[in-house]
């Protein structure tokens, strides 16, 4: 008599414990800790003994975790990465005293942070490409628990300072590798969704991270870097333990020639764009060192753009800069960095408009930042309804009529309010969901890391730009509150051209979207 063949449809706890008789657990063959050769191995061998599961069904659930519990890592990380932006804020008078440095000196902290997040993003993105998401994810946590160590830890002033650039780096990696995690591990219909939740976490952030820095720093400042160490290896063990291992694992050379010039690239423009107002000086002796970065930093692009043409793996392939969208996605994203770049000024034009101290200033926020935790989520979900260029275009909207709002009203208290929650509603149509969802129906699978790294660039270049001409600008003047308007004028304009290029956006996304 024939014996008959068990059907493969049983659940895997019954599969499990058949196979206890032979000594092994299913629960180990799936382990992410396995070497990928001898779990393969293991789930030949698995198949050939039982044929119970059919070997492609057990291959792809080595590859899927708990969306709910991978989302919930991301946005984890991605907090701590946003949180050390906006907690570092209430310790830098502590700092100040502790290592006797100027105003000048310590505005590095902020600056060099910003400096090399810009160099991290692109660089640990591509990785992401290359060697798999998950690797280069924990990377980045470990390498920003590093920099937090040395952080507090730091016996001077130069390696606080040095420990603030390896925060950073890491720190660059954390947000576009994760909206590239979301878009192997979510299904279009629900991307957006999911990129939504994590633009909502840089509106908790900024809620969270001045309490926090409140609360902690009776402690020494140090402790606001030491928090991160626990939180970070606690995030990394879940993060290898959970996280998908998807990357294409490309056997061509690492592209070191291009890393090397793309990084001289960036830091040279980076440093010229945070000096660019002594452009404006009579060509002082800053201005001089302004025209040599640049100088510098076009050399090294125009050498990276040979390189990259010749490369087999370019760190940034030149195929994507002839896609007219992500061009245009690009501009659009610049200007929404200009647009964040106004609200730094918020605070101080409350203090000096309403006579209102610092802290209560930073509360006046409030309607902004609350309108921007709300509609993350609401972008998101329009995103997957509706698509992604009416949601754009209707957050570029709202921002234009904030901006147009704080140049043309009087700056009542009424009028701030009203006129950040607009801007709040509008940014979070772009930040979140949108734009990163836009950039991801435009490239294949094997530059999805790569392209949020894009993404994240052209938005700290806004905020570069936008920094220092929106305040070399309010300097300018003799009335400061005359200065914010004449900026949040200029800024309306070109976020208005930036609408206009949005006409020319391709419809991606809702709910038919396959991207």
């Amino acid at each position: 008599m024939k014996p008959r063949r068990r059907s493969w449809t049983g659940s895997v706890s019954r599969t499990r414990r058949s196979l206890l008789p032979y000594g092994i657990s299913l629960r180990l063959a799936l382990s992410p800790r396995f070497n990928d050769t001898y779990k393969n191995r293991l789930i030949n061998y698995l198949y050939a003994l039982t044929n119970v599961i059919p070997r492609n069904e057990i291959a792809s659930s080595t590859q899927s975790a708990s969306p709910r519990r991978t989302l919930l890592i991301l946005a984890v990380g991605v907090l701590m990465a946003a949180l050390d932006i906006a907690i570092v804020g209430p310790a830098l008078p502590a700092i100040r005293d502790s290592f006797s440095v100027d105003e000048r000196q310590l505005s590095w902290v902020i600056s060099l942070f910003v400096l090399f997040n810009v160099v991290g993003s692109p660089l640990l993105a591509k990785c992401s490409d290359r060697y798999g998401r998950r690797l280069i994810y924990v990377c980045s946590l470990a390498v920003f628990v590093i920099g937090s160590g040395i952080v507090a830890a730091a016996p001077d002033f130069s390696v606080l300072l040095s420990g603030r650039a390896v925060q950073a780096f890491g720190a660059g990696g954390i947000l576009p590798v994760a909206s590239a995690v979301i878009a192997d591990v979510f299904p279009a219909e629900q991307r957006g969704r999911a990129l939504g939740a994590i633009g909502a976490v840089f509106g908790i952030a900024f809620v969270l991270g001045p309490v926090l820095g409140g609360v902690l720093l009776p402690l020494g400042w140090p402790a606001l870097f030491l928090v991160n160490i626990p939180i970070g290896i606690v995030l990394m063990v879940a993060a290898w333990r959970n996280l998908p291992d998807m990357g294409s694992q490309r056997n061509t050379p690492f592209d070191v020639r291009g890393a090397v010039l793309l990084t001289t690239t960036l830091i040279c423009c980076a440093l010229a764009l945070t000096r660019v107002e002594e452009l404006w000086t009579q060509f002082s002796a800053g201005g001089k060192f302004v025209l040599l970065y640049l100088l510098a930093g076009g050399a090294c692009g125009l050498l990276l753009w040979r390189v990259e043409r010749a490369v087999e793996d370019p760190i940034l392939p030149p195929a994507l800069f002839g896609s007219k969208q992500l061009r245009l996605i690009g501009m659009i994203a610049i200007a929404t960095g200009l647009v964040e770049a106004c609200m730094i000024f918020l605070p101080a034009v409350a203090v000096s408009q309403f006579a209102v101290s610092e802290a209560s200033a930073s509360f006046m926020l409030l309607p902004l930042v609350a309108s921007l935790i709300v509609g993350s989520p609401l972008a998101g979900y329009g995103v997957d309804r509706f698509g992604v260029k009416p949601i754009i275009q209707t957050g570029l909207c709202l921002v234009v009529a904030g901006l147009l709002a704080y140049a043309l009203l009087p700056l009542s208290k009424v009028n701030f309010y009203a006129a950040g929650a607009c801007i709040g509603l509008g940014l979070s149509s772009l930040l979140g969901a949108p734009l990163r969802y836009a950039t991801l129906a435009e490239v294949g699978k094997e530059n999805r890391g790569l392209s949020q790294g894009l993404l994240s660039l052209s938005l700290s270049c806004g905020q570069i730009i936008g920094a220092s001409a929106i305040g070399g600008l309010i300097a300018s003047q003799m009335n400061a509150a005359l200065g914010f308007q004449n900026a949040m004028l200029i800024v309306a304009i070109c976020v208005a051209l930036a609408t206009l290029l949005s006409f020319a956006l391709r419809p991606s996304g809702g709910p038919d979207s396959a991207v």
